[in-house]
């Protein structure tokens, strides 16, 4: 780790922040977004919904326990950078195999500490999520605004970061057949499919509906992902096709995509939702949960009042929609991550509401020939 004080961060607002650099030393352009998570540092780095990120981490000390091999949330971390206010190169966790550091290095992820983040978090909160340019500390507020001002966003993350190829997980006992489109697919969502006896068969983010079909699935799930929903026309033109033939099950982007396959609308929040705490209400139960969450877009409620669709969970610090469903064509969906890692545990009962509408379909993986 540098101890030069030889990094910098300039907002497309005219803000600049210097810092000390910690992992790769590239030049980016990304978005920047907080998160208020106290521990999991990890699984943020290596959750493929952060690509073309820059995350704020507001717990202020991060790699004290280092990076363990089976705590990866994917193999390769697409996260765009990571600000701290004070990282630990010397982790004394005995799991730990690598120091954060080299994980970012091996994986070209910037990192930048000694910066203010409680500062930084509350520019995000007040003013939004926007383009930050990381660069060495020489350059310019001038130059580098200019360089903001020319960039534009890709659009094309979640090909990025879906699986190229077929992929299977044979669960515990393979009581059914799961087709889960992997829009950036986190591998706690495999895990905890295959405890629950699924058979996950992964497939890249723009199979189509013919070949999903082909598989003789008992349930399709719809991943979490990175991006604006509406970049992914492919997959919502496969959820439509496939409504109504398969119990289906969507978390995070997964859950935008559902809506907008059902002709609801999506915008893009403030700041977004990222943590470990945010409450939700089930309104079908009344009862609240703690839920781990990160998302730039939501899900227009009033668009929902179109469509079959009911709304099933509300958040409870802004009132945006956190799920929905449709009893008639066995369709549910949530924004937030019931299978998170670390996280609160409130949630891991929707992954048995899927199963059930399986049960209810009528067939399990053993009446696949």
């Amino acid at each position: 780790m540098s101890t030069d004080f030889s990094r910098k961060l300039i907002l497309e607002d005219g803000q600049e922040y210097l810092g000390y650099s910690f992992g790769a030393e590239k030049e980016k352009v990304l978005e920047i977004v907080f998160n208020t998570s106290m521990a999991g540092y990890q699984e943020i780095l290596s959750d493929p919904s952060y690509t073309d990120q820059a995350v704020v981490m507001t717990y202020p000390l991060i790699g004290n326990y280092g990076m363990a091999e089976d705590d990866y949330e994917s193999s390769l971390p697409s996260i765009g950078a990571m600000i701290v206010r004070e990282y630990n190169n010397e982790p004394s966790n005995f799991r730990s195999t690598k120091t954060l550091e080299e994980v970012m290095k091996a994986h070209g992820i910037c990192g930048i500490s000694g910066i203010d983040t409680r500062k930084l978090a509350r520019s995000i909160r007040d003013h939004g999520s926007r383009k930050v340019l990381i660069t060495n500390r020489h350059t310019s507020l001038q130059d580098g605004l200019e360089i903001l001002k020319a960039y534009e966003m890709p659009h094309n993350a979640v090909a990025r970061v879906s699986t190229c190829v077929q992929a299977e997980y044979p669960g515990n006992t393979e009581r059914f057949r799961v087709a889960a489109i992997d829009c950036g697919m986190k591998r706690n969502i495999v895990r905890s499919l295959n405890r629950r006896g699924c058979h996950v068969i992964i497939l890249p983010w723009n199979t189509p509906a013919e070949q999903i079909e082909a598989l003789c699935p008992d349930g399709v799930f719809l991943s979490n992902g990175p991006g604006d929903p509406e970049d992914v026309p492919e997959t919502i033109r496969t959820v439509k096709a496939l409504i109504g033939k398969y119990p289906l099950f969507g978390i995070c982007l997964g859950h935008q995509i559902i809506s907008l396959a059902y002709g609801a609308k999506t915008y893009k929040l403030k700041f977004g939702h990222r943590g470990g705490n945010h409450p939700v209400r089930n309104l079908l139960t009344g009862k609240l949960e703690i839920t781990s969450q990160n998302h730039s877009y939501a899900v227009d409620a009033e668009s929902i009042k179109h469509t079959p669709l009911e709304i099933t969970h509300i958040n409870l610090l802004d009132h945006t929609v956190e799920g929905v469903r449709c009893g008639k064509d066995r369709v549910m969906s949530v924004q937030y991550h019931p299978e998170s890692c670390p996280g609160p545990q409130d949630s891991a009962y929707l992954f048995d509401e899927f199963i059930s509408l399986m049960e209810k379909a009528g067939k399990g993986a053993g009446d696949h020939a």
